[in-house]
């Protein structure tokens, strides 16, 4: 999710409501005009429909706002925020048998012994949005993208420009159930989001963090900001971590919106990255620009192909790849996840996917993907954070569309994803929506901001031939399946 302003947390009633006022104003630059196809011109925007008319019936009902309707998909439990993690949930990773969940307020891990009935172990108190989560062997990593008056877990928030923390947290979770919080990094303008690589030799990890939205006041996070940071954290002693580069990856900028460089469609850094590391590469949403990286030099990876959609996209927020290091799928948060962007008001090209081929090295669009049931004005939704469903042969993804619920489709046609399962949310008064949905060894688990940690089961049509075999899942560190 993206803030509004630089460094704040939306809390609370009045923040929510403040914000989607901000958010519906940055909405009206985001012209409903005709469709454009960026990249060689080939593609099309998708209308999702499925394998027969009755699943197409099923697809394109229509579910009354507040109320729940699913196809293929089901709900089997719900974990409701609890204790002292009471504010927005974030992202989710998992090692083993545990999901670490991310929350504005810290973390908790759950126990995946009986899948479809997680089971909370330990809950981890430290403050500092967004909280995303990284998993590498026995190394946890948090992001801090929100001034804090130390590192520590007690720390309080800041309103200093000049004294202040802000970066990554590294934890030793060798015993997942007592987390042991090791070294805090400091990074430019904090961290939104990290992201996993580890070296060739397997000895260390390096952390690409995401941060964005210089402000010249704020003494470590002055413009031009056209960077990332990159953190080295060895193995075998986690309280070495450190910056060890600082890679410029749009040394000519990046791209400035016509409502100017403070807009958040304007790049300055990237939101989200995700790494292969088999196939050495990356893949970068910044704001207004997506980008393909090399990484085989893991402290300095440099920016091989980039690509922008100045008509249908808005914002540039996360990437995944395909299973074969082939395609990615860049989502656009239109509106920052704070806006009702499913409606009849917008067209089927905005706030959803853009999938791009890599051919030679090289991204081309193909087409657009969105969920194809009209919300209400009342829901906020648009395309989130998702992952591979791992079944051979096929390029599947589930995804969180906020308010909007879970979307499962299929992309092995580049030209033309379909929609084959979906769970519609119903809108709520005063939550989001579901942050991460993603599929882990038989399940989907979904972070939702306000409901909490919830499972979810795709029918045997889908999930029978899927892998359920997985160690571990960091879906922005893809690993082939």
């Amino acid at each position: 999710m993206r803030p509004i302003t630089r460094k704040s947390s939306l809390r609370g009633a009045a923040g929510a409501a403040l914000s989607l006022t901000l958010a519906a104003v940055a909405l009206t630059a985001v012209a409903p005009a005709s469709t454009a196809t960026p990249g060689d011109g080939s593609g099309r925007a998708s209308t999702s429909t499925t394998l027969s008319a009755d699943a197409e019936a099923a697809v394109t009902a229509d579910v009354p706002p507040g109320e729940v309707g699913h196809y293929r998909l089901s709900r089997k439990s719900t974990v409701a925020r609890n204790g002292a993690l009471t504010d927005v949930g974030s992202d989710i990773a998992f090692k083993g048998k545990y999901a670490f969940v991310g929350n504005y307020d810290g973390f908790t891990v759950f126990d995946l012994s009986t899948p479809s009935a997680p089971r909370q172990v330990t809950q981890v108190y430290c403050p500092g949005s967004q909280n995303d989560v990284s998993i590498y062997g026995n190394i946890l990593v948090t992001s801090t993208d929100s001034r804090r008056t130390n590192s520590s877990c007690s720390s309080e928030a800041s309103t200093s420009g000049t004294s202040y923390w802000e970066g990554i947290r590294v934890w030793n979770i060798s015993d997942p159930t007592h987390p042991r919080y090791s070294k805090a990094v400091a990074t430019q303008c904090g961290s939104h989001t990290n992201s996993l690589a580890p070296s060739k030799d397997g000895l260390s990890v390096f952390v690409y963090v995401s941060s964005y939205f210089p402000n010249d006041s704020l003494a470590n996070c002055k413009r031009p900001h056209d960077k990332i940071s990159v953190v080295k954290i060895p193995k075998s002693d986690l309280t070495a971590a450190r910056v060890v580069s600082k890679p410029i990856l749009f040394p000519n900028g990046g791209y400035t919106s016509p409502d100017g460089v403070d807009s958040y469609k304007s790049t300055s850094g990237c939101h989200d990255i995700t790494t292969y590391a088999k196939f050495d590469l990356a893949a970068g949403a910044c704001m207004g620009d997506g980008i393909l990286m090399d990484i085989s030099n893991r402290a300095n990876p440099t920016v091989i192909s980039r690509v922008r959609d100045t008509t249908n996209f808005a914002f540039w927020h996360s990437a995944t790849f395909n299973n074969a290091g082939t395609k990615v799928v860049f989502t656009d948060e239109l509106g920052g996840g704070l806006a009702a962007t499913c409606t009849g008001d917008f067209r089927p090209e905005q706030g959803g996917n853009g999938i791009y081929n890599i051919v030679d090295r090289t991204l081309k669009f193909k087409s657009y993907y969105k969920i194809p049931r009209i919300n209400t004005a009342d829901e906020n939704c648009v395309a989130h954070n998702g992952s591979l469903v791992p079944i051979p042969g096929k390029d599947i993804m589930v995804q969180s569309w906020y308010q909007g619920g879970i979307s499962a489709f299929n992309f092995s046609d580049s030209n033309n994803p379909k929609e084959i399962a979906w769970y519609d949310r119903g809108a709520g008064l005063s939550d989001l929506g579901t942050w991460s949905s993603y599929y882990y060894n038989g399940y989907v688990y979904s972070s939702d901001t306000s409901r909490g940690f919830e499972t979810f089961r795709f029918d045997s049509t889908i999930d029978s031939t899927a892998r359920k075999n997985l160690t571990a899942l960091n879906p922005q560190s893809q690993q082939q399946y």
